[in-house]
């Protein structure tokens, strides 16, 4: 549990000195000089502030924000002292909350707790909550405001995953749902487990180099004023031969959260939804270093088509938008498909890498039944894997599950040799579910051994 007794008891006086000033009970205005925050070094709070260096104002904002978090009843309890018969204090600004008893602070309060009535001061923190890092990176949220309500009237808010990294010191990962159409992907297998080409090897390796030095190019080599921000990449292949996989890893081995995106709740019939929806993860996703994985991007990322309608103008908008979106994020969005040529060519330009993830050949699919079998399984005699793998074409993911039944197999019949027979019956289920006719190329082999 962190310690923010210090910080409460600061927050608290700077505000009593602003009102009593306000209520003419003090000659002079409270100063920041007299603000500060003092935290253990292990608190995520005290680590946020000296990492992005910030000041006494944005200290004091980060204060007046977590509040209701740390002491719901401070700011009643600050204006009951003042008002004891009751009444509003409409230059405080705080709102209600749906469920909170207390108040919420806004840009109201933080104009008032920064610069009290006076009028350039005010306008000058409107200017800081704008420019301010805090805001734009999304630590925290001014509440935007209908059309007619005062600008500053919206909440001042700390952003979801910053409260639980303020109070419990381990950031929260967004929920899926209507305002995060994407899901954390994690895999507890490593790179030695994935079998690639040479050639996508070495293209994932250059992937790597920008994950893990990009900062210092476009900072300390000032790089940002020539390159777009962020890194594209196109995976494509057919399904199974590790697109997935490789995108979990490259988040496992450099500390980035992976997120697949869900593009069946992000594609809407209805004009300009899509649009929204997809503003809605880019917003949640801005400045915070995460992958994004568009599976079967073909639905979003797709050729535009000849405008014969409204509905293929909009359509083609959200294409055009979408381009937009990626080009700015700062992050890493990687594209899979299975074809290339599905992909819209406006997209394939701006693609930082265009890697194929091609079908594995008779050594790579030897390599990957080796990897894929339980270190517990023993292999039937007549169960031969690299005749299997010359004479069965199978991606990983095709061979995955075929391991995955035939070691089921074994077990339920209290062995552990994995047969050829249950072997043949999994590839039989692999190659029919993509509407093929199996040839049991192995079939005397199976009947020799007295299994049919």
């Amino acid at each position: 549990m962190m310690d923010y007794q210090q910080l409460i008891a600061s927050v608290q006086q700077f505000i009593f000195h602003r009102l009593e000033h306000y209520f003419e009970k003090r000659e002079k205005a409270p100063s920041l000089k007299d603000f500060k925050l003092t935290l253990q070094k292990n608190n995520p709070l005290h680590q946020l502030v000296r990492s992005r260096r910030l000041g006494k104002e944005e200290q004091l904002l980060l204060g007046i924000a977590l509040i209701p978090h740390l002491n719901p009843a401070l700011y009643s309890n600050l204006i009951r002292h003042f008002l004891p018969q009751g009444g509003d204090l409409p230059i405080f600004g705080a709102a209600k909350g749906k469920n909170h008893r207390g108040v919420i602070p806004t840009g109201e309060t933080a104009q008032f707790i920064l610069a009290g009535s006076d009028i350039n001061e005010r306008l000058r923190v409107v200017d800081l909550l704008k420019e301010s890092e805090l805001i734009q990176d999304q630590i925290l949220n001014l509440e935007s405001m209908p059309a007619g309500e005062p600008e500053m009237s919206g909440k001042l808010t700390v952003a979801d995953e910053y409260v639980d990294l303020f109070l419990t010191g381990k950031r929260s990962t967004p929920s899926f749902g209507p305002d995060f159409p994407a899901q954390k992907i994690e895999t507890e297998r490593d790179w030695e487990d994935l079998v690639l080409s040479d050639d996508v090897k070495e293209q994932i390796e250059e992937l790597k180099i920008w994950m893990n030095h990009n900062d210092r190019l476009m900072k300390e080599w000032e790089m940002d004023k020539k390159l777009k921000p962020g890194y594209r990449a196109l995976f494509y292949g057919p399904s199974g031969t590790g697109k997935t996989l490789t995108a979990t890893l490259l988040g496992k081995y450099t500390d980035r959260e992976v997120f697949r995106v869900d593009l069946s709740t992000i594609v809407s019939k209805y004009i300009g939804e899509t649009e929204k929806n997809l503003e809605k993860l880019f917003s949640k996703a801005a400045n915070k270093d995460w992958i994004l994985f568009f599976d079967e991007a073909d639905a979003l990322f797709g050729k535009r088509t000849e405008v014969s309608d409204a509905h293929d103008r909009y359509a083609n908008q959200e294409v055009s938008y979408l381009l937009q979106r990626v080009e700015n994020f700062g992050g890493l969005v990687i594209l899979s498909t299975n074809y290339k040529s599905n992909i819209d060519d406006a997209f394939l330009r701006r693609f930082n890498a265009i890697i194929k993830f091609p079908f594995p050949d008779a050594e790579e699919r030897h390599l990957i039944w080796k990897k894929s079998l339980p270190e517990k399984a023993q292999l039937e005699k007549e169960l031969d894997l690299s005749e299997i793998a010359a004479r069965y074409k199978l991606t990983g993911g095709s061979i995955i599950n075929v391991v995955h039944q035939a070691s089921l197999k074994s077990i339920s019949n209290d062995s552990d040799v994995i047969t050829l027979e249950s072997v043949l019956h999994g590839i039989k289920r692999e190659v029919e579910k993509e509407g093929k006719v199996f040839n049991n190329l192995l079939e005397k082999k199976v009947k020799l051994n007295g299994k049919q």
